[in-house]
């Protein structure tokens, strides 16, 4: 027998319509709020950039060695693998061998832990007071049901706040509303920000797990240049290459004559 449950009408009007648009327009100001608070990148000078160029250069031929002739490999293997072992893209050659300087001293290190910072503040203040505007008003509410079956493991996740055992797992409460927003409203800021948007609480934890997956961010503070070119050049050294267009004549030949024959 299906549960049901008497609900007022209006609860959609006051509760679920709401919740849903305030989660909407606070993730429409943390993007302009994150694009405000955010500083200018500074120009990298041509060393620095040379420095990170090169070494991109080294990861991009290993991962598509596959796609240039055995020759050009070996050329711009060689090539390389000497540059990164005699230190000739490193941008502070004379510092080779030092150990590296302190993050904490590095200007560039303080202002992107600066903007990190003002990225998780732009994330955490508007979700508390909205965290806290639920909890003072709309606790305690359930405020719809959802059309499909679930089991019993989805029940804590959809009825936070509702200290009810017997109660059917597809409704859902007001607090869990609010968490299924959080992490649910990424479809809805693309189509209004657009793919390049702050306003996702999802995306910008990726991009604080990850912050030098940009090329423009090679080398965290703290780290080696020359360390890492030394490894670069390792795993160049241990590459085998195969090249995929190896006899591509006969493989084109037998695949026409299977087909012909």
């Amino acid at each position: 027998m299906e549960q049901s449950i008497h609900r007022d009408p209006a609860l959609f009007y006051w509760i679920l319509f709401p919740i849903t648009v305030v989660m909407i327009l606070t993730g429409v100001l943390r993007h302009y709020a994150t694009v405000l608070l955010a500083s200018t990148p500074k120009k990298l000078e041509l060393p620095a950039l040379r420095e990170q160029r090169s070494l991109l250069r080294g990861i991009n031929l290993r991962n598509n060695a596959h796609s240039i002739s055995p020759a050009a490999f070996a050329t711009r293997k060689n090539y390389m693998i000497t540059a990164y072992k005699d230190g000739a893209f490193l941008k502070d050659p004379g510092n080779r061998g030092k150990a590296a300087p302190n993050p904490m001293t590095d200007p560039a290190a303080m202002e992107g832990m600066m903007g990190m910072m003002k990225g998780n503040m732009a994330m955490m203040v508007p979700q508390t007071l909205i965290m806290s505007w639920i909890n003072a008003f709309f606790a305690g509410f359930v405020i719809m049901k959802l059309p499909f079956p679930l089991t019993l493991r989805f029940k804590s996740m959809l009825q936070s706040g509702v200290m009810t055992r017997d109660l059917d797992v597809r409704w859902v409460s007001s607090l869990s509303w609010y968490f299924l927003n959080l992490f649910g409203l990424q479809s809805v800021f693309i189509f209004i920000l657009g793919n390049e948007n702050a306003a996702s609480q999802t995306a910008q934890q990726m991009s604080q797990m990850s912050p030098g997956a940009g090329s423009t961010a090679m080398f965290q503070p703290g780290q080696d240049p020359d360390k890492i070119f030394q490894s670069e050049a390792e795993n160049l050294e241990v590459l085998e290459h195969e090249y995929i267009l190896l006899g591509v004549e006969e493989r084109v030949l037998s695949s026409c004559m299977r087909l012909m024959g």
